[in-house]
């Protein structure tokens, strides 16, 4: 084993350097190189002994030499260009020109060495290229009927006794039947390093597709699967057969067809790699044999695909395939959809901070500029001529614009304290129709300036109900001065109240400017105001609707809303006629009057006031 690992790496030496990289190719070259050298190192061993006992060597024996050479040659060219085929093509000259010398110099077609002719193409067929063999053998032919054309014409020289001729003829069959042997061993020795290779990278390519999570497929350029590899079970939850064919094409969404065919076409005539991604039809076995009503769900997948090498070159285009690599990539689709929904939250976020400013800074400048412009005339009273009744008016003028300013920041003291929920309510048995009527009562004389009508719908046999009694007013304060604020002059709002089941319902409808499809999706967000569709012309921070949502939610009730621009609005808010609150307080814990329902208390009567004034 030392001497042939000797021999081998001899060899490995020897060997060009693009046939060291491929064990076939590597294989190859070893047998074409290594009989060629060991039998010319045998023969020139050899070849002194036969001089020594022969004496002065003849022509024929010249020529034999010659060819012993050959194969050093012959070798040395494999070696430096690493061509194969050429190799094979020198040697076969080689071959069939030596044999025709021998057979020229003893008899012709009837020499000895005219049986070395068949042996010309079984070496060529080590080559494994038809045109090589295709090659060996016209030379072959050609060498037989040289030799024919030449006894023929009698321009060889006459053949030895019969004797001598027999025990050449015997050699010559001799030696191409034992070179013809060799050349079996070769080609057998070679189909079996080619089959064990075969059989490896069979078992490496299968072991790839047995356990890589990608599917690997091959297609036609209309999108028809030939080869699926069997991850596409685990991926898909059908097995490869139904994907084969139009299966595969039967799953993915019908909105992606259009780019899975337009990539697979591409790739397959454009010679370039194309990637898509689609969505693809999954099965759900075990959601099947649960019973659900939906068993198969869409992953989204993203392939890579590009040509398959042509067979010929004569191929025609429309016959190129594609093999493509299909992975799932529905995890990474969710985060990028996470990622789009939370730059739209907060570009959202920022839009509503943009708007709360511009929407704080109004609603502060306005009644700040008439607290100091006011102030100031008062000051300069003497230099104004400002006398008592006007300097009384500029006075109420600047409490008004103070309690505006409380009920702002009141407001968002509210929601402050709502969103962090350390807003606290205090409920009790109260009647909600008594508190009902208190609230429209201090708002018809503002709906009455307005040119509104206010009109009170609720049942005298209206039960009592639990709830915190403030917190209600403030729900019905808000939603009946906001329907007054955006109805127009000559307008309705109607506010009802009944009872359904265990809930109080309790209705404000108007006729005013409504709100778009697009807002409502926002109504009862903090600082928001409904105003991209519609033109607003009130002041307000956006808080109203935040606080009452809010309040709703705190005693277990529900708020919707419902409109349609220039045709009106409608809020229904429905509350448990028994609220129980999530913990129970202590009894000496009472709760404080909250800011918010001073705040509205405050504005109300504010907007008395100037209803008065203007009367």
């Amino acid at each position: 084993m030392t001497v042939l690992n000797i021999i081998r790496d001899c060899l490995d030496a020897l060997l060009h350097p693009s046939a060291r990289y491929d064990a076939l190719t590597r294989a190859r070259h070893r047998a074409f190189m290594a009989p060629r050298l060991l039998g010319s190192l045998a023969a020139f061993a050899a070849f002194p002994v036969y001089l020594a006992m022969r004496g002065a060597p003849t022509a024929l024996e010249v020529a034999a030499l010659a060819w012993l050479i050959a194969p050093i040659l012959l070798s040395w060219f494999l070696s430096r260009t690493g061509r194969y085929q050429g190799a094979h093509v020198l040697s076969s000259l080689a071959l069939a020109g030596f044999v025709m010398t021998v057979a020229m110099t003893t008899g012709g077609i009837e020499s000895f060495a005219t049986i070395w002719l068949v042996v010309v193409p079984l070496e060529a067929s080590l080559s494994a290229s038809r045109r090589v063999v295709a090659f060996a053998c016209a030379l072959a032919l050609t060498c037989a009927a040289l030799l024919i054309v030449l006894g023929h014409f009698d321009v060889l020289p006459a053949q030895s006794n019969s004797a001598v001729r027999g025990a050449f003829m015997a050699f010559g069959v001799a030696s191409a039947t034992l070179y013809a042997a060799g050349l079996a061993f070769g080609a057998e020795s070679l189909a079996r390093i080619s089959v064990s290779l075969l059989s490896v990278e069979e078992e490496r390519y299968r072991l790839l597709a047995l356990n890589m999570s990608d599917v690997i497929s091959r297609h036609r350029r209309n999108g028809a699967v030939q080869f699926i590899s069997p991850a596409a079970e685990a991926m898909l939850g059908a097995p490869v057969s139904r994907l084969l064919g139009h299966g595969l094409f039967d799953r993915v969404h019908v909105a992606d067809r259009p780019a899975y065919l337009t990539a697979l076409s591409d790739a397959a005539r454009g010679g370039e790699v194309r990637s898509v991604e689609f969505r693809l039809r999954r099965d759900n076995p075990e959601a099947s044999q649960r019973g659900q009503t939906h068993p198969v769900d869409f992953i989204w997948a993203e392939m890579r695909c590009r040509p398959l090498e042509r067979i010929s070159e004569t191929a025609a285009p429309h016959e190129a395939e594609v093999v493509a690599v299909i992975r799932d990539v529905t995890d990474r689709k969710v985060q990028e959809q996470a990622l789009d929904l939370a730059r739209s939250a907060a570009e959202q976020a920022d839009a509503s901070k943009s708007r709360f400013l511009a929407t704080m800074s109004h609603e502060l400048r306005t009644p700040l500029n008439a607290i100091i412009g006011f102030s100031e005339m008062i000051v300069q009273e003497d230099v104004l001529m400002v006398d008592a009744a006007r300097r009384k008016e500029y006075a109420q003028l600047i409490n008004d614009s103070g309690q505006h300013l409380l009920s702002v920041v009141n407001g968002i003291l509210d929601m402050s304290k709502m969103e962090s929920g350390n807003f606290e309510i205090t409920p009790e048995l109260f009647a909600p129709r008594a508190a009902l009527l208190n609230c429209c009562n201090l708002l018809a004389l503002k709906a009455r300036e307005n040119g509104i009508d206010l009109v009170t719908r609720a049942a005298e046999d209206l039960p009592a109900m639990t709830g915190d009694p403030r917190a209600f007013k403030q729900i019905v304060l808000n939603l009946v001065s906001n329907a007054i604020k955006f109805t127009e002059r000559g307008g309705m709002v109607t506010v009802s109240a009944a009872v359904e089941g265990s809930r109080l319902v309790l209705r404000v409808d108007d006729t005013g400017v409504g709100i778009a499809a697009d807002d409502l999706k926002r109504i009862g967000d903090p600082f928001f105001q409904a105003g991209k569709t519609y033109q607003r012309r009130h002041e307000g921070t956006g808080l109203g609707l935040s606080i009452v949502k809010s309040l709703v939610g705190l005693h277990g009730g529900e708020m919707t809303v419902q409109s349609k621009i220039d045709e009106g609005t409608s809020v229904t808010i429905a509350l448990p006629l028994a609220f129980t609150p999530p913990a129970a307080l202590p009894a000496s814990n009472i709760a404080t009057l909250t800011p918010a329902l001073r705040s509205s208390s405050q504005e109300t009567h504010s907007d008395q006031a100037q209803v008065k004034k203007s009367a």
